[in-house]
């Protein structure tokens, strides 16, 4: 597992001296305190409580608290059990067999079963914006008898074992979902599942809370008595709410990056960099490439070469994040391509390049006005926003900056398609096919589904490229695949890819083995305790 080690940054000067990692709390030896409210602050209102639709963070967050997956990770990425407790893999990998837990219920009582893995798999296929890419290769799913799922492949699919966590593939139970429109099934916002927590209520615009399931196959867990989830979009809020214990956790640094140094003087507060080895992400300008301005590719070029990175990583990210150039995030070490963009930043090059394209500057110096979207659930995508804005003014475009926040931006961008260029930030997750391919693969662009093909892009080249590393047990060929694919996106320009950020939890001292997991905060914290409060 070489190959999905944790990322290390180089930013150790912003690091030292914090010694506590909330990841490694897990290790632990004193005995966990039961009962007590955890309460976990977001950046922004979840949409839906389960994640079959959806790969937007604030659902994600969320939905593993009641629906779980099959597996969890390590951080290395090596598969723990879940609701699998064994499996085994043909030496073909074309069959993948897991054994399921057994006495498992949903919460109304109802026994969990093969049927119901059966049916989530071949769901999400049709629902979740990744999953017809990472199970494409996956033909038919036996159930032989209720604890037995046998997977049947097309074509091998290295990847796949790493596919299970709650968060990207949840398990959801057949008896409530079957014909129903899935993405109107009331269990959406009111979910049954497996998980350690039983919904309670969702105060639209203001918390989510989760009592302890009685009833969880693995005792004692969960430790905690209540889980509440609340949601503000403002980070001084947020700041101030974990300062005053009114928040106890929050994740994917929860405040403004300004003001980190600062808070990690405070002693009732802790960092960890620990639980985000599953979802790589990278920050990066989407095209719609149906825009008329933007299906000319000089001007996408042009763009490409007025982003000075080294400068958007000060004033954007602080330091905390590493720039990238290739749509692979360099925690992917294997696969990312350190290739440089043949757009490097060069204004001239850009005017000339928009002057070719017919945009010459008026009178007031503007060549054309363009609106450029971005959603709100992470504060850098307004400040990478700003920065794109102020870079592509000196090469005489004009840029308005247009804000909502995600169900509206999702509509908006991949419903109706009403966008030219936004802002936004994907998850590479465990693997290129996972994360990755869903934004160039041409069988992926998909109206309707959320984070998506974004761009619209279409490169047959790129399609055949794809589709030979979703079956490609070669590992180097595998690698050179991606490569290939990096070298022909780099070139056509549907994206800029910006920076990969670093991830900081922060929590309250009295926090305990919040992130014992690859997927962290995302995982379903049946393991999480809390201190009595004094």
């Amino acid at each position: 597992m070489k190959l999905f080690r944790q990322l290390s940054r180089g930013l150790s000067l912003f690091f030292l001296g914090i010694a506590v990692i909330i990841g490694a709390a897990q290790a632990e030896t004193v005995t966990p305190h039961r009962g007590g409210t955890l309460t976990l602050i977001l950046p922004s209102e979840p949409s839906a409580l389960v994640a079959i639709a959806t790969v937007a963070q604030p659902v994600i967050a969320v939905s593993a608290k009641v629906t779980e997956g099959l597996l969890t990770y390590d951080y290395n990425l090596n598969p723990l059990a879940q609701l699998a407790t064994s499996w085994e893999i043909s030496p073909d990998g074309l069959q993948y067999t897991f054994h399921l837990r057994k006495g498992v219920k949903w919460t109304d009582g109802k026994p969990f079963t093969s049927a119901d893995v059966a049916f989530s798999i071949n769901l999400l296929k049709k629902t979740h914006p990744r999953a017809k890419a990472t199970f494409a290769n996956v033909e038919s799913i036996a159930t032989p008898d209720p604890l037995t799922a046998v997977f049947k492949l097309s074509n091998p699919a290295p990847y796949l074992i790493r596919a299970f966590a709650a968060g990207e593939t949840p398990i959801v139970p057949e008896h409530i979902y079957a014909n129903t429109d899935p993405l109107k099934n009331e269990n959406n916002n009111h979910p049954i599942g497996t998980g350690p927590y039983v919904f309670e209520k969702w105060v639209r615009g203001s918390y989510i809370i989760y009592k302890r399931n009685p009833n969880y196959w693995d005792q004692p867990k969960p430790y905690i008595d209540q889980l509440i989830v609340k949601f503000s979009t403002d980070p001084v809020v947020r700041s101030l709410d974990l300062q005053t214990g009114q928040a106890d956790l929050g994740y994917r640094t929860p405040v403004a990056l300004s003001e980190l140094k600062t808070l990690q003087k405070k002693p009732d507060l802790v960092f960890g960099y620990q639980g985000y080895n599953y979802n790589y992400s990278v920050a990066s300008i989407y095209f719609n490439l149906d825009d008329k301005v933007f299906k000319d590719i000089r001007v996408r070029q042009a763009i490409a070469h007025a982003i000075n990175r080294a400068a958007l990583l000060k004033v954007v990210y602080f330091g905390y994040a590493t720039p990238t150039e290739s749509p692979i995030a360099p925690g992917l070490k294997a696969f990312h391509s350190a290739t440089p963009s043949p757009y490097q930043y060069d204004l001239a090059a850009a005017n000339k390049l928009l002057d070719e394209a017919g945009y010459k500057k008026g009178s007031d110096g503007v060549r054309l006005r363009v609106t450029l979207d971005y959603n709100t659930f992470d504060d850098t995508f307004q400040r990478n926003a700003e920065f794109v804005r102020s870079a592509l003014s000196r090469i005489g475009i004009a840029v308005t900056l247009r804000s909502q926040d995600i169900s509206t931006y999702a509509e908006r961008v991949f419903t109706h398609r009403d966008f030219q260029f936004s802002i936004d930030q994907y998850a590479n997750l465990y693997d290129p096919t996972a994360g990755v391919q869903r934004l160039y693969w041409s069988k992926n662009y998909r109206p309707g589904v959320p984070w998506t093909n974004i761009s619209h892009y279409i490169n047959p080249q790129v399609d055949k490229v794809l589709e030979a590393a979703q079956t490609e047990n070669d590992a180097q060929k595998r690698i050179a695949d991606f490569k290939q694919f990096q070298d022909i996106v780099q070139h056509d320009v549907p994206d800029i890819p910006l920076a990969s950020p670093q991830f900081i939890t922060i929590a309250n001292k009295r926090v305990h083995d919040s992130s014992p997991t690859a997927d962290g905060i995302e995982g379903n914290l049946s393991t999480v305790w809390v201190d009595p409060k004094p």
